[in-house]
């Protein structure tokens, strides 16, 4: 048993001795009622209750970890609230991964990062966010997947040091997606004209009341291309691939084997394997701690509240809505 082990322990026994201490006397020593049958149990509660809150102190005094594990999983977008685009509220809110990564990034205990992957992708900025926090974080990350490792995720992927997946995993999708919704025909049949007042040719761009025209979509068909240009230069930089090579994916999703294969991977293997891998580059015994956002109830009762919202109207506001973000852009 090492050192925080024991502290720990001691922490814990002290603090259940006191509890039982300050419950004897609450609950049994003082009454003189005949209660205390009553008044033994109270006390035994009590202990129980101390020891509890001094195990939860104890585990904060003394600390038995050494790897922070962050957890992307879902769409990814910046606050979570999954845009305008069907993928409901369970997103992935960068903002959050990226606070957990830099805690564990200016925690002293910590010398590795465990990244678990388990997304499609999703916006672009958020993505790089996440990526660049990785990249800035000092030591070995490794990243696992478990069902999917996709676009914005294979983006933060290109930013850890390895890569693992399951044989099954679904590894990939290296490419960029853009939309708009064309309700020129729907509009033109109720009744519903586009008067345009904006300053700057491209400013109303991809508006979903009226044809687009060819200098329009060239313009957001080039948006995507630098998009595109921007994730194959990090992604062989990370996987230390050539662009040719990256590009010849062609935005396909491969089964965990052929992306080893192919060298979107670094090897087959679980969650275990992460750990093991990092215990080789670091030869430490890997103590893992879920590195995670706190989430009051308020912040549950608005997961609940937004998954009811969602499911009445998802979808709706796609169709009108502000000219500035008409066209989505996704990784």
């Amino acid at each position: 048993m090492n050192s925080d082990a024991i502290g720990r322990l001691a922490v814990s026994l002290v603090g259940a001795l006191l509890a039982a201490a300050v419950g004897y006397v609450l609950f049994f020593a003082l009454p003189t009622t005949g209660v205390e049958l009553i008044g033994v149990l109270l006390v035994i509660a009590t202990a129980l209750i101390g020891l509890r809150i001094a195990s939860r102190l104890a585990s904060k005094a003394f600390t038995t970890y050494n790897v922070a594990q962050v957890a992307v999983e879902g769409p990814i977008s910046r606050d979570g609230g999954g845009g305008r685009l069907p993928n409901g509220p369970n997103t992935t809110p960068t903002d959050d991964v990226v606070e957990q990564i830099e805690a564990a990034a200016d925690d002293g205990d910590v010398e590795g990062l465990l990244v678990k992957l388990n997304t499609p992708g999703g916006e672009v900025v958020p993505s790089d966010d996440i990526r660049r926090a990785i990249v800035a974080f000092e030591g070995p990350a490794i990243a696992y997947t478990t069902d999917v490792c996709g676009s914005g995720g294979y983006w933060i992927a290109s930013g850890c040091d390895e890569l693992l997946a399951r044989e099954a995993s679904l590894v990939g999708s290296i490419g960029v997606i853009g939309s708009r919704v064309n309700a020129a025909a729907l509009a033109e049949r109720v009744g519903l004209s586009y008067e345009r007042f904006a300053a700057g040719e491209f400013k109303d761009a991809g508006v979903p009341l009226r044809e687009m025209d060819d200098h329009e979509r060239a313009y957001l068909q080039g948006l995507i291309d630098d998009f595109y240009g921007q994730f194959v230069e990090r992604v062989a930089e990370g996987r230390e691939l050539s662009e040719e090579e990256v590009r010849a994916t062609e935005a396909r999703v491969y089964v965990g084997e052929e992306a080893l294969e192919l060298g979107l991977v670094d090897a087959l293997g679980t969650r275990e394997d992460a750990e093991d891998r990092l215990a080789d580059l670091l030869d430490i015994d890997p103590e893992v701690r879920a590195f995670e956002p706190d989430q009051g109830m308020m912040a549950r009762l608005s997961i609940g509240s937004a998954s009811v919202a969602y499911a009445f109207g998802a979808g709706i506001a796609s169709v009108l809505g502000e000219s500035d973000r008409e066209i989505e852009v996704r990784l």
